[in-house]
C-alpha cells in the first residue's frame, strides 16, 4: 500500500433512527463523511482509511467503535470525551422516498472534536495518510475555539504534503447565518484540492442556479478537480484530463434517498485513485448510489451493497 491510498476522513457520526415498515424504529449509525468514508471502503478495500471525530465513554459509543472496526476502518483518530454524547436524528421519508430529519445533536460529542484527539494524535506530525475529506457539516458543527483549531490540523497537514477533499454539503439550520457559512467554505475552497459540491448548494447559499455559473465560481480557486452533482442531471467534472459532462442513470425504485450523495463521493474518490478515469469513475459512483437509495438508511446493509458492487459491470 502507497502513502496515496491512505486517507482521513473528519465528521460527526450519529445514532440514526429510521422507521421501518412495522412502525418500529431501526437503529444504526450514519453521518455525511463517516457514509462517505464507510462506501469508499466497501468498495475500495485496499485503500486504509481513517476516521476522525469525539464520541462518549458510553455504551452507545462503544457500539459504533465496534461498527466502525467491523468496516475496517483505522479508529486511532477518534477521541473520547468523558462528559458528552453522540448525537442522533431520526430519518423521515416521504412516498417518493425524499426525506427530511430530526435532529438531537446540539450538545454532541464531535463539536468538541478537536480538543478531544487523543495525544497521540496531537503529537503526532507525521500524517501518514495522502488526503483529508471533509464537509460543510464538519465546520458547521464546530464553534470558533473548534474552527481555529481544525484549521491549524489542516495547515500541518497541508504543509506535509497532504490533499484535500472538500463537499459543502450546506445545511442553512446549522449556520449561524449564511455569511458565517460563506466565509468558512472561503477557507475551504481555497484549501482543497478536490471540490464535490452539489449545484443545490450553490443554489441556496449563493443564489447560484446555472452549472455554467457554479464553474466560473470555482475557476476562481486552485483546485485539481471539480466534480458538481445535480441530482439525476450530468455530472460535471474538470479534472487534469479535461472537462467532462457525464449523462447518469436514474433510479426507478427509489426507497430512500439518505446518503446518496456520500456514496457517490466514497465511489468516485475510491475510483478516481484507483486509476479509473472520470467517467468509469462517475459511472461507477452513479450505480453505487443507485443502489443505497433502493434500501432504507444512510448505510445500506454490507451483504447488499458487496453483492450490488461485486455486479458491477462498466458500460
Amino acid at each position: 500500500m502507497t502513502k496515496r491510498e491512505n486517507l482521513l476522513f473528519i465528521g460527526e457520526p450519529m445514532l440514526e433512527l429510521v422507521s421501518t415498515h412495522s412502525g418500529s424504529l431501526k437503529t444504526s449509525f450514519a453521518g455525511d463523511v463517516y457514509n462517505t468514508s464507510v462506501y469508499i471502503k466497501r468498495a475500495f478495500p485496499s485503500n486504509r482509511v481513517h476516521f476522525m471525530t469525539a464520541i462518549g465513554q458510553d455504551k452507545l459509543s462503544n457500539d459504533f467503535i465496534s461498527q466502525v472496526k467491523s468496516e475496517d476502518i483505522d479508529t486511532s483518530y477518534i477521541g473520547l470525551s468523558s462528559n458528552k454524547h453522540m448525537g442522533a436524528y431520526m430519518v423521515l421519508n416521504d412516498e417518493d422516498g425524499e426525506r427530511s430529519f430530526i435532529y438531537w445533536r446540539n450538545d454532541s460529542a464531535a463539536k468538541r472534536m478537536m480538543s478531544s484527539l487523543p495525544d497521540i494524535v496531537k503529537e503526532d506530525s507525521d500524517y501518514p495518510f495522502a488526503y483529508i475529506f471533509f464537509s460543510g457539516i464538519t465546520l458547521a458543527i464546530l464553534d470558533n475555539v473548534e474552527r481555529e483549531k481544525f484549521w491549524q490540523f489542516i495547515a500541518s497537514a497541508k504543509a506535509k504534503g497532504v490533499s484535500l477533499i472538500f463537499d459543502p454539503n450546506y445545511r442553512p439550520l446549522l449556520w449561524g447565518d449564511a455569511s458565517e457559512a460563506k466565509a468558512q467554505f472561503e477557507i475551504a475552497y481555497q484549501q482543497s484540492d478536490w471540490l464535490l459540491p452539489g449545484l443545490d448548494d450553490f443554489k441556496a447559499l449563493y443564489g447560484i442556479d446555472s452549472i455554467e455559473a457554479c464553474i466560473d465560481f470555482c475557476r476562481d480557486y486552485d483546485f485539481t478537480e471539480l466534480v458538481i452533482k445535480q441530482g439525476h442531471d450530468p455530472v460535471h467534472v474538470i479534472s487534469p484530463e479535461g472537462a467532462k459532462v457525464i449523462e447518469i442513470e436514474r433510479s426507478s425504485n427509489v426507497v430512500d434517498t439518505t446518503s446518496a450523495g456520500d456514496a457517490f463521493n466514497g465511489v468516485y474518490i475510491g475510483a478516481r485513485l484507483s486509476g479509473k478515469t472520470p467517467k468509469e469513475s462517475v459511472l461507477m459512483a452513479n450505480y453505487a448510489a443507485m443502489k443505497v437509495i433502493e434500501t432504507r438508511g444512510a448505510i445500506m446493509p454490507k451483504p447488499l451493497f458487496m453483492q450490488a458492487i461485486s455486479s458491477y459491470s462498466p458500460k
